[in-house]
């Protein structure tokens, strides 16, 4: 029987010294702190009594201590703001991870979102790039910036997405295992393809928390580009943002229906893209002139206080052009991406590798190289050169805003053709199987329709239009004004 007791006591000896050392070692509240510092028992056991701690799994252990939930809220760290489900505390590091939910169940390939938020209150800043996957030089562009900022010196936040398109990313793929260009899905359809799914995701989880965006890209398709922004330098506000780049250079275009950054600027968030290099490439020349931008912005945003050292001098294009091969062949290449090109001057050549016949390709305009393709076997008509176009500013200005009223005025005028026609089509339709007389017949009747149409132009569309004195177009030059502007065609030729 005593050794019975013995062993009892024994068993249980290990057990009661665990919970005595776990006891011991129990993280304490900001309360239970304060209380061991008294120096009285009673104030310990005061502050002992309807104390309770909990842990807060998400923030970043390294840059923050638990603390008690029920403390004051002078004590209680801020939250910057919420994202994707978790609470973002100021001066946190954190990496979260984003998913659409479009993989097979264990096969997922989340994306990792980098956030960087400082110790004081100030805006939003998001960085993207990759949303095309073998375009490398903007995933070091955020990584370099993102691991240099301290939070006690940033006011505000910094969301940064290395990596966009995983799933091209994976593959040193443009596109998506589906072929399709995410950058032609923003903001997305939650039920429309795989790529129009995605981009809903990304766009509403992400995108909407931005108050500024800066989406990195580089060339594509065995081309180059010179460090630039593409904006719609008809919206004020990205007018305002894309000169905080300092001297980077700009080039005006809406952007194409579908990419990132014209989906946010629809949102209301201004937006740029930020192009650098070619694609599979790591060039630290560009990633150098995109960190110095990301920085400059930052600075302007007053979200840092280092101030750029580069004198504020940007070169704004409103217009570019691409130069064309006449010929197939190899396309060697003269001029060098950012120079400076006269009417006439000679950039490259194509020779047929066979019959060794040579022809050149020359400028047609005087602007910069902004855009090259590499050394390569061309076909006809194959774009070699992006050169931008000097213009006067404020004369573009007032081009956009009579193509604007133009677009406007013409507005009713198409609606009322279409029905009209539409009408005609429809009577003429039911006497007649002859496709060629129906549609002389809606011909005839938009023909009819015409006649009246200076009534529908005449009409103002509202009472502030009645009011507007000849001094308004004075006014031009104020691009928030501008409702839709000209897009630049020869963006297409380089898609974002």
């Amino acid at each position: 029987m005593r050794s019975i007791v013995i062993f009892c006591i024994a068993l249980g000896l290990p057990l009661l010294t665990q919970a005595a050392v776990a006891n011991e070692q129990s993280p304490k509240s900001l309360n239970e702190s304060r209380a061991l510092d008294s120096s009285t028992v009673s104030e310990k056991v005061e502050a002992d009594e309807g104390t309770v701690f909990t842990t807060n799994r998400r923030k970043n252990s390294t840059l923050n201590s638990d603390f008690d939930k029920n403390a004051s809220n002078q004590d209680a760290p801020e939250v910057a703001f919420t994202l994707l489900g978790q609470d973002i505390l100021r001066g946190s590091f954190e990496r979260l991870y984003w998913t659409a939910g479009q993989a097979i169940a264990g096969l997922a390939m989340p994306t990792p979102i980098l956030v960087a938020a400082g110790n004081k209150p100030g805006p939003t800043l998001c960085l993207t790039a990759a949303v095309h996957g073998d375009e490398l030089n903007g995933v070091e562009a955020i990584r370099r910036v993102m691991f240099s900022l301290e939070s006690d010196k940033l006011n505000g936040v910094v969301i940064g997405v290395p990596i966009v398109n995983m799933h091209g990313f994976r593959r040193t793929s443009r596109y998506l295992p589906d072929r399709r260009d995410l950058n032609r899905y923003f903001p997305g359809d939650p039920k429309g393809s795989s790529a129009g799914r995605i981009a809903h995701s990304f766009f509403n989880e992400i995108i909407t928390h931005c108050d500024r965006l800066i989406d990195i890209h580089t060339g594509s398709f065995h081309r180059t580009n010179l460090t630039q922004l593409r904006g719609n330098l008809g919206k004020e506000s990205v007018v305002q943002f894309s000169k905080m780049f300092h001297d980077v250079t700009v080039l005006d275009g809406a952007g194409a229906p579908g990419t990132l950054r014209r989906a946010a600027v629809d949102a209301g968030i201004p937006a740029v893209t930020l192009e650098a290099g070619e694609p599979l490439r790591l060039q630290l020349k560009e990633v150098i002139q995109s960190v110095n931008g990301i920085k400059a912005v930052m600075y302007h945003m007053e979200m840092i206080g280092q101030k750029p050292n580069r004198a504020p001098k940007q070169n704004v294009f409103y217009k570019s052009t691409w130069l064309r091969a006449d010929q197939s062949g190899v396309f060697l290449t003269e001029a060098k991406l950012g120079q400076i090109v006269k009417k006439g001057d000679i950039l490259g050549t194509v020779t047929d590798p066979i019959t060794n016949r040579s022809s050149v390709i020359r400028s047609n305009v005087d602007g910069q190289i902004i855009g090259l393709a590499l050394n390569q076997m061309v076909m006809p008509g194959f774009a070699a050169y992006h050169v931008g176009i000097a213009a006067d500013e404020k004369k573009v200005a007032a081009d956009k805003v009579a193509d604007s009223i133009v677009a406007e005025a013409l507005e009713p005028v198409a609606e009322n053709m279409k029905e009209v026609a539409r009408e005609a089509a429809q009577t003429a339709a039911k006497t007649s199987n002859d496709p060629a007389k129906v549609s002389a017949a809606a011909r005839k009747a938009v023909q009819d329709a015409t006649r009246n149409a200076s009534q529908l132009v005449d009409q103002p569309k509202s009472d502030k239009d009645k009011d507007s004195s000849p001094n308004e177009i004075d006014k031009v030059i104020d691009p928030e004004s501008i409702s839709s502007p000209r897009p630049n065609d020869e963006l297409e030729e380089h898609p974002e």
